[in-house]
């Protein structure tokens, strides 16, 4: 199966011929202000409603990881905290990720295909590699999405057990941060994210094509579904791992409220003296992570491929 080696159904899409010019020099695709909506944002779309569908299924599995990435205990320990705050408050802190995770999806498929489109328009002739250019679209559209730092900030405050006397909801969270604090604190842990999602995505898109082609060929609806699912399930899974550590340092950094903010070396370094120096206790929670993420970003990636084709 012939599959592009940064994408696979969307690097089917059409790419624009001609481009706007000043001065002989060419600035954005001709289409980018007449293509029809159905053409150029059902990316947007089809990542949106992905992410929303994974979010729902997968939100209880986050929160077991969240607790062992913040405080270093194992998954059963875990699991009881999440007993003990009773069923009423599983699903508490799911609305930011659900608005979160179904806007930055969106972004990171969507930014993706139209950095590409006009990275790849402004690169024609130049000599400069597609998979150079497509590399880049895809970092830039990783760095886009730290702008929705705040949800992620309001997420781990209402997942953190500590907190659920002084922050009740989503908003109210939004709320005492900003009239508190400031726009500052909502980003705080942004470092970190912004390490995590431009090489996450590079590698995301660079091995997605790649992996598929290595994959049984197959020509049902069904079959390509479990490929899509197989393919951005073993990718999530790896880039999981990978980024592990930024993430724990993440979680750490987000759950304070007020205070200086500590680089992303002292964090770690503090996370590390506290874990007693241990990389196994370091990466504590990866083994749940791996599968939450086998299982997100197979969802994730099937879903939209799916509703790709179907659009």
């Amino acid at each position: 199966m012939a599959v592009s080696t940064m994408d696979s159904e969307s690097a089917r899409t059409p790419q624009p011929q001609a481009a706007l010019t000043i001065g002989g020099s060419s600035l954005l695709p001709a289409d980018a202000l007449n293509t029809r909506p159905g053409s150029q944002g059902k990316h947007y779309v089809c990542g949106s409603i992905a992410a929303f569908t994974n979010i729902l299924v997968t939100f209880p599995i986050q929160k077991v990881l969240f607790r062992q990435q913040l405080h270093g205990v194992l998954a059963t320990e875990a699991v009881r905290q999440l007993q003990r705050d009773g069923l009423r408050n599983l699903y508490r802190g799911l609305l930011p990720p659900l608005l979160q995770k179904s806007t930055t999806v969106a972004i990171m498929f969507g930014l993706y295909e139209d950095f590409s489109r006009v990275l790849l328009d402004q690169a024609g002739g130049s000599g400069v590699p597609d998979l150079v250019t497509r590399s880049f679209a895809a970092a830039l559209a990783g760095t886009a999405e730290a702008i929705l730092t705040p949800f992620e900030r309001v997420q781990t405050l209402l997942q953190d057990h500590r907190h659920h006397g002084r922050f009740n909801n989503t908003v109210h969270t939004f709320r005492t941060l900003l009239s508190e604090y400031g726009v500052r604190e909502c980003y705080r842990g942004l470092v970190p994210i912004l390490l995590r999602n431009g090489p996450s995505n590079v590698f995301f898109f660079g091995l997605r094509g790649p992996i598929k082609e290595q994959l049984p060929e197959v020509t049902s609806r069904a079959g390509h579904l479990v490929n899509d699912f197989v393919c951005g399930g073993l990718l999530g899974a790896a880039l999981g791992i990978l980024f592990y550590p930024l993430n724990v340092v993440k979680s750490r950094a987000q759950a304070q409220v007020g205070g200086d903010f500590q680089p992303c070396r002292k964090v770690l370094l503090t996370v590390w003296r506290e874990r007693g120096g241990s990389l196994v206790m370091l990466f504590r929670g990866a083994h749940l992570n791996y599968h939450r993420s086998l299982l997100s970003w197979g969802i994730i990636n099937a879903t939209y491929e799916l509703l790709l084709k179907l659009m």
